[in-house]
């Protein structure tokens, strides 16, 4: 993939190409150190992925991950920050991930794994598509703020206060009910128990199991349960799809 390196510091910059040196999955065709030239390098680079900071002088990262996520063909923008706190802000963005400095070559390696599948006409029709909602899931992970595309959810499952978030790649939790999680997402996904939402998008059929019914999910050995009570409107829902 082309990567576009934007830091203010050079250090930092030359790190993050050392690493991406190391893992061979990623070729930097440009650097900046701020967000103006962020933008100019976009255009004139066309990268399918940029590796951004957040505070730089001139234009911050966010600023320029805003313009440049308005463009026909956007890349996969990674955030490469010090600061925790602008997670909730990267979602505006559209953002594939969100590291913490130091970044890990282990984290950079999945974070690129990431945008490597959601491609530039995914990400185009995920903003799209979203409108006001949010276009990822944020959740606090051991290497920081992990942001999961909304594409990428399989289903959303509660266990007394916390909410497991199934994913493409694994798992992550996250403290918002799954109340407000039905609410915002409701079009999206579909109630299959009291504790369970699963994205229609990614259903691929019904099995039935010892224990009841069981949802088939794309890329999911063991979908989650369907409760008696929401069995009827999944059948329904599977008549349509």
């Amino acid at each position: 993939m082309r990567v576009l390196i934007v830091d203010d510091e050079p250090l930092a910059r030359s790190r993050l190409a050392r690493l991406l040196q190391r893992q061979g999955n990623g070729e930097v065709v440009a650097e900046a150190s701020n967000g103006q030239q962020a933008i100019e390098a976009f255009q004139q680079y066309h990268p399918d992925v940029i590796l951004m900071d957040i505070r730089m002088p001139v234009m911050d990262g966010l600023t320029a991950a805003r313009s440049i996520s308005d463009s026909d063909e956007p890349p996969a923008i990674i955030f490469c920050t010090a600061y925790s706190d602008y997670a909730l802000d990267a979602f505006d963005a559209s953002a594939v991930d969100y590291l913490l400095k130091p970044v890990s070559r282990e984290a950079l390696r999945l974070s690129l794994e990431k945008a490597r599948r959601l491609t530039k006409v995914q990400i185009s029709s995920l903003a799209e598509s979203v409108g006001e909602q949010r276009s990822h899931i944020s959740a606090k992970t051991a290497r920081g703020i992990e942001l999961v595309a909304l594409s990428e959810v399989r289903y959303f499952i509660a266990d007394h206060k916390y909410v497991t978030v199934v994913h493409g790649d694994g798992e992550v939790l996250i403290d918002d009910p799954l109340k407000e999680l039905e609410q915002e997402f409701g079009q999206a996904f579909i109630r299959i128990h009291r504790n369970a939402l699963v994205a229609v998008a990614h259903i691929q059929g019904l099995e039935k199991i010892e224990a009841g019914h069981r949802l088939k999910l794309k890329d999911i050995a063991e979908g989650p349960l369907v409760s008696r009570r929401h069995l009827p409107d999944i059948r329904k829902l599977l008549q349509t799809l």
